[in-house]
């Protein structure tokens, strides 16, 4: 399983918002260039429609596959009083053939992206992955030299934790209380709740860059 939130931010503010991640986790960032694949599969595998990721990693020397299906989230009164979505959640490094047999086995391309940006990975209570990317299309199939961002000047912060059926209510309660501390740039809520961009994010952002001016990160 894992804990996850989502928010937006605006690019001119994500320098500040660099500064403030590299502060609070103590570690360095991490390049990202990420393709993702979205496959879902055709009507022989099933009643039920399932969806999986291929993300191959671009920022490797010998790029790298992973293959990661989303289950379906935690639902009850438990999770509605959750401040974080909790879903089940599949991942596997693959081989580069992995394309190829989920076509064979009848997934259909159904979309992909390339997320260009970084990341931290520290321990928090938790071990926890911010993600701070913008998210682009392709305009030819797999042609990520060509991709264009999905929302100009804008993007997406992505908080996950892993967690099991045993610790899922302490995971996401050490993920609320990390996201508290970049509520002056911006709010981060469930998956598919969106809050726009955060009022006080330029007046937040603007100190930041004051304090960290000189500073080498």
């Amino acid at each position: 399983m894992e804990c996850v939130v989502q928010g937006i931010i605006e690019t001119q503010h994500v320098e500040a918002l660099e500064i403030l991640l590299q502060g609070i986790c103590g570690v360095p960032r991490e390049r990202l260039r990420l393709h993702e694949i979205c496959l879902k599969s055709g009507p022989n595998l099933g009643a039920v429609a399932s969806e999986v990721r291929i993300m191959c990693d671009l920022e490797q020397t010998e790029p790298s596959w992973t293959v990661k299906h989303i289950g379906g989230a935690m639902r009850g009164s438990g999770a509605e009083q959750l401040s974080v979505l909790v879903r089940t959640m599949v991942e596997s490094k693959v081989s580069k053939n992995v394309l190829r047999l989920f076509y064979a086995l009848g997934y259909k391309l159904d979309h992909e992206l390339l997320r260009v940006g970084f990341s931290f990975r520290f321990h928090r209570g938790t071990h926890i992955t911010v993600t701070v990317s913008s998210v682009n299309k392709m305009l030819k199939l797999h042609s990520t030299d060509e991709a264009v961002p999905v929302t100009p000047g804008i993007q997406l912060v992505e908080v996950t934790a892993p967690a099991t059926s045993e610790n899922y209510s302490e995971v996401a309660s050490a993920v609320s209380t990390f996201c508290e501390y970049l509520a002056p740039l911006l709010h981060l809520s469930k998956p598919g709740i969106s809050t726009g961009v955060v009022p006080t994010a330029a007046a937040a952002a603007a100190s930041l860059l004051s304090d960290g001016a000189g500073t080498t990160m």
